[in-house]
This record gives structure tokens, C-alpha cells and sequence, in this order.
């Protein structure tokens, strides 16, 4: 079982206005640690149009931490997938085999492609990503000099003298049906967004019939995010909870992995195309509260512009709740708080123990 925070390079959220520069180093050194000390095992760097560079954040932080892994949100398309399989190895070696994994984002908001000059549309570039992670994986893995004659890339010769220490782990976000294909094929981890337990058994379903179709006897693994809030009581969390909620509103619900305008714009522009916000918004639709304590309204009043949906209650709570996606064949958690700080030591101290605890207990380990 492992668990995955999210960085974020300067102090904010939905509820607290970001503060200090967009890349405040001090601050995503101190938001890295916190996240070793509390026991997580990566942090997902985000990426957009705007935001500092993924590769480079990774690379900083892997020098100044010791053990932390960094799961690197990738946009194929904008380097050629050999230069990628370069640059990735190399991290690999400096932070030490086993740190680096490498999350595939195809692209799930036009107008943020197109800030970086890409205007393939979205069917395009699932098929785009199909090929880049070919070449990707074969410019790590050949054993001799080979070439690619494809709709997107021609390489001739290719070859590379850094490799990984160990495979590097491929990540794969999506929720529409080019996604589930393309990373049914190439997903080491498919990830999902906190859905109720039986949508999320259906999408999982999904990507195994889609990894079955691409000839895989061993399945892809799962990754599903939160945004646990937790209480002492239940009434305490509820409490916190409906607090968190009027200040998303009273923000306007902005906010996002590279905290500021230019992530609040993308995020409501994804949300009109992407499949993923598409579900969120159905489920807080149908109710505000899903199974033991799944809860809609934080998705809704952000525009479900990514992991938005809440887990509300005790650690014991939130922990049974998380325990039975695991029962789904779950075998990651990306968790992320509104609290920054207090919130990732809260969740290493009172949550994370409780869940390692109980996965032990059903053999999901």
C-alpha cells in the first residue's frame, strides 16, 4: 500500500489565499520534509501551463530530503519521448533508484495545451501518448540501437548510455474511454479521482478490460485521491468540514496543486472537458454523502477541477473508508488536506498508521 501527498510550491488552498512567490523554495523544501516525517511515500509534482518545471522541483527536493519519492505530472508532447527517457534517468540516479515515477497527463484542457503551442485535439493526443510511452519505455529498456516510424515521432538510431536503476514506474490519470485504452495498455498505476465505491469499481473494471485488450495478464494497480478531513469526534469533523466548505465558497472555489490564478483559470477550464470533473460534478449531483462518509459538496463548490472530493469523519472513520477501496483492489492513496501543514502531520500521526494497520489485517499487503 503506499501513499502519495501533493506538493505544492508555495503556501495556499482553497481556503487559505496563496502567499509568497509562486516558486517559494524555502516552503516546498518545509512541505517535502513534512511529508517524509509524516510517513507518505511520494509527493505528486504537479504540472500546468504556468507552473514552475516538474523535473527541476523534483530534482531540488530529492537533493534535500532522503527517502521521499516524487510522482511527476509529464505532458508528452512538448520533448520528444527519447529526451524524456533521458532526463527521467538521470533524476533517477541523483535521487537514488526507486524515488522517480513519471504520472502521463495527456491533456485534459485544450486551452492550456495551447498555451504551450499544442493544439492536437483530445483524441489525438491519447493517441500521441500511446506512441510517446512506447518509444519512452523502448529508449529505457533496448538492448541496441533501434528506430520508430510512427504518426507523431520518427527517430532514427535512438539509443540512450542512462538507464534506471529499476523500471521506472509509469502513472496514468483519465476517466474517458481513450484513456482507460491507452492506459490499460501502459500503466504501471491507473489513477482515478474519489468516486462512490461503486462507480470506482466500475472505472476500475474499465481499465482491466482495457488492459486486457491490449494483451496484459498482469493488471495495472489503482491509485484513488481524497481530501480526508478529519475530527477528534464526528461532530467536530462535520464541524470542519461545513467550515471548509464556506470558506471554498467565499473564495470563490480556486485554487489548485500550483496555487494561483493562472491554476484556478485551467482547473475551471478543465472542468467543462474533462471526463474526470464530468463524474465528480454527476456524483455531487446525486447526494451529498456516499457510502460510509465519501462527501460531494467540496467537488461541487470547486468546480470538480481535480481531487476534490471529501472523506469526513474520525482517523478510525476515514481509515475504514479508505480500507474499503482498498477492498476494491486499491492499492494507492493520493491524499492531500486543506490545511497544508497540519493537515499532512495529522494524516501521518492519526490516519495513515490506522490504514497500514487494518490493509495488514485483510492480507491487502
Amino acid at each position: 500500500m503506499e501513499f502519495i501527498g501533493q506538493l505544492s510550491t508555495r503556501y495556499g488552498s482553497e481556503i487559505h489565499p496563496p502567499s509568497g512567490p509562486v516558486l517559494d523554495v524555502g516552503f516546498v523544501r518545509r512541505f517535502a520534509a513534512a511529508h517524509e516525517e509524516a510517513g507518505f511515500d511520494r509527493v505528486l509534482v504537479g504540472h500546468s501551463a504556468s507552473s514552475p518545471d516538474g523535473l527541476q522541483v523534483a530534482a531540488a527536493l530529492a537533493a534535500s530530503t532522503e527517502r521521499l519519492g516524487f510522482l511527476i505530472a509529464h505532458r508528452p508532447g512538448f520533448v520528444a519521448p527519447t529526451l524524456a527517457a533521458r532526463s527521467f534517468a538521470t533524476l533517477d540516479a541523483f535521487a537514488g533508484s526507486g524515488r522517480v515515477a513519471l504520472h502521463t497527463i495527456s491533456g485534459g484542457s485544450d486551452a492550456d495545451q495551447a498555451r504551450d503551442g499544442d493544439h492536437v485535439d483530445k483524441e489525438g493526443r491519447y493517441r500521441r501518448t500511446d506512441e510517446y510511452l512506447d518509444v519512452l519505455r523502448r529508449t529505457w529498456t533496448a538492448e541496441a540501437p533501434f528506430d520508430h516510424h510512427g504518426e507523431f515521432y520518427d527517430v532514427a538510431d535512438a539509443q540512450t548510455d542512462v538507464r534506471p536503476g529499476r523500471p521506472i514506474p509509469i502513472f496514468f490519470g483519465g476517466s474517458s474511454e481513450a484513456a482507460y485504452r491507452v492506459g490499460g495498455k501502459h500503466a504501471d498505476v491507473f489513477a482515478l479521482w474519489g468516486e462512490p465505491l461503486a462507480a470506482t469499481a466500475e472505472q476500475i473494471a474499465s481499465v482491466h478490460a482495457a488492459a486486457r485488450a491490449a494483451g496484459r495478464t498482469q493488471m495495472p494497480g489503482i491509485s484513488v485521491s481524497f481530501r480526508p478531513i478529519l475530527g477528534a469526534t464526528e461532530e467536530q469533523a462535520w464541524d470542519r468540514a461545513h467550515d471548509v466548505l464556506d470558506r471554498i465558497v467565499a473564495a470563490g472555489g480556486g485554487g489548485g496543486s500550483f496555487t494561483g490564478r493562472s491554476s484556478n483559470r485551467q482547473g475551471h477550464e478543465a472542468t467543462r472537458t474533462n471526463v474526470g470533473s464530468q463524474r465528480l460534478m454527476a456524483a455531487a449531483e446525486q447526494g451529498e454523502l456516499h457510502d460510509r462518509c465519501l462527501w460531494t459538496p467540496t467537488a461541487a463548490a470547486s468546480g470538480a477541477a481535480g481531487n476534490s472530493t471529501a472523506l469526513v469523519g474520525t482517523p478510525e472513520t476515514v481509515a475504514a473508508a479508505l480500507l474499503d477501496y482498498a477492498d476494491l483492489g486499491v492499492s494507492t492513496f493520493l491524499l492531500r488536506g486543506y490545511d497544508p501543514f497540519d493537515d499532512v502531520a495529522a494524516y501521518g500521526r492519526d490516519l495513515l498508521p490506522l490504514v497500514r494497520a487494518g490493509a495488514v489485517e485483510r492480507a491487502l499487503v
